[in-house]
C-alpha cells in the first residue's frame, strides 16, 4: 500500500500537481462556480439541492456534465462554456462526494410512445408544477420567491439545456419512481401504467421541435448604460430629475453624493450626485421573481458635472435579464428600461 501511495504522489508531481491539489480541485471549482447558488454543501438555495439523495440516485454523471456545459438558458442556471472537460469532471466528482449510494447510468435509446396521448396526461399530471407548456415553476429557489416548504422549484422541461442533458430513460425513471424529498411523486403510485409514462416522455421529447419563444430567451443589450447630456447646470438637472421621477410613477427618495460613505464628508465631490427613487409595486414584483434584483435597488440615476458639462446616466435594467439568466425578468426589465430612459430624457430636455 505504501508503494502505491508513493507511486501516486510521484505521478501527480510529474504532472505539476501535489496530491492535495488533485484532491481539492473539484472542491475549489465548485466553491468558485456553484456554491453561491447550490450551497457550499449542496443543500440548495437559488439552485437545486444537489446533495439530495433522490437527486443523486436519479442523475447520471453525463447529465451533470451536460448541465454544467449547457446550463438552462433563461432559467437562472448559466452555461459554463469556458470550463474544460477536466474541470467539469472534477466538479462532478466533488458533487458525487455527497452521494452515499449508487448513481444512475442511462442508455441512449429513445422511449417510444404516443405524444398526443402524452400531451393530455402532461396537462393532467404535470402542468400544475412544470407549467402548461413545460416552462417550469415560477421564481427562483430563494424563499422570497417560492413557498418555504418547497425544497426545489419545478424545473423547466421545455428548455434546450434540459433536453440536451436529460436522456429519455432518465425522464422515464423520474416519472416512474419520483424524487423523494420533493413534490415529484411516482406516477406509477398515482395509477399510471408504464405505457402512459412512455407517452409523457415522448411528448416532452417533442419539445425539441417546438422551442418556446420566451422561456429560454435573455434580452440583448447594446448599451449597458443609459447616458444623456444635459443642457442645464447640475442643480437644475437634479431638480428636473426629481420631477421626472414623480411624472413616471416613482417616488423620490433622496440625493446624495456619489462618494457618500466612502470618504470624509468634507472630501466628497458635490459635482457628482445620485438621485434615489422607487416604485414599491414594481419592486415587489421584481423581488418575487428573482430576489437577487435587490442588489440593484433602490432605483437610481447618477448626475455628474465635469468641466461645466453635465451628464445624466443610469444602468440599463435590461442588463439584469442577461446577468441573472432569468427570462421571467424580461417584461419587468423592459418596463424599467423604458421608465429609466424616460426619466433621464425628461431631466435633460
Amino acid at each position: 500500500m505504501l508503494t502505491h501511495l508513493v507511486l501516486a504522489a510521484t505521478l501527480l508531481a510529474g504532472l505539476g500537481m501535489s496530491s492535495a491539489m488533485a484532491g481539492s480541485d473539484g472542491a475549489k471549482l465548485y466553491g468558485r462556480h456553484c456554491a453561491a447558488c447550490h450551497g457550499a454543501n449542496g443543500d440548495g438555495g437559488i439552485g437545486i439541492p444537489l446533495s439530495l439523495r433522490s437527486f443523486q440516485a436519479g442523475a447520471s454523471d453525463d447529465y451533470l456534465s451536460k448541465t454544467i456545459r449547457h446550463g438552462r438558458p433563461g432559467r437562472v442556471m448559466p452555461a459554463f462554456s469556458k470550463l474544460d472537460e477536466s474541470e467539469i469532471k472534477a466538479i462532478v466528482r466533488h458533487v458525487r462526494s455527497w452521494n452515499k449510494g449508487a448513481s444512475a447510468t442511462y442508455t441512449g435509446q429513445h422511449v417510444k410512445g404516443d405524444p398526443v396521448h402524452g400531451k393530455k396526461l402532461f396537462a393532467q399530471y404535470c402542468a400544475a408544477c412544470h407549467g402548461a407548456d413545460g416552462e417550469g415553476g415560477k421564481g427562483t429557489g430563494v424563499t422570497y420567491s417560492r413557498p418555504r416548504d418547497l425544497p426545489i422549484m419545478a424545473p423547466a422541461l421545455h428548455n434546450p439545456g434540459f433536453l440536451a442533458a436529460a436522456p429519455d430513460a432518465m425522464i422515464k425513471a423520474t416519472l416512474m419512481h419520483g424524487r423523494e424529498g420533493t413534490p415529484m411523486k411516482s406516477f406509477l403510485k398515482q395509477g399510471l401504467k408504464e405505457k402512459d409514462i412512455d407517452d409523457i416522455v415522448s411528448y416532452v421529447r417533442e419539445f425539441e421541435k417546438q422551442p418556446l419563444s420566451g422561456s429560454a430567451r435573455v434580452l440583448k443589450v447594446e448599451n449597458p448604460v443609459i447616458v444623456r447630456d444635459s443642457p442645464y447646470d447640475l442643480e437644475t438637472t437634479v431638480e428636473n430629475a426629481k420631477r421626472a421621477v414623480s411624472n413616471n410613477n416613482f417616488f423620490y427618495g433622496r440625493v446624495q453624493t456619489l462618494e457618500y460613505g466612502l470618504t470624509a464628508p468634507a472630501d466628497e465631490n458635490p459635482k457628482q450626485v445620485i438621485v434615489y427613487f422607487c416604485n414599491i409595486s414594481l419592486l415587489n414584483q421584481a423581488l418575487a421573481i428573482d430576489p437577487r434584483v435587490g442588489m440593484f435597488l433602490p432605483c437610481r440615476i447618477t448626475i455628474l458635472e465635469t468641466n461645466g458639462k453635465v451628464q445624466v446616466m443610469s444602468v440599463n435594467p435590461n442588463v439584469l435579464s442577461r446577468l441573472f439568466n432569468n427570462s421571467e425578468l424580461n417584461r419587468l426589465c423592459d418596463e424599467m428600461t423604458k421608465s429609466y430612459t424616460a426619466i433621464v430624457e425628461e431631466a435633460t430636455l
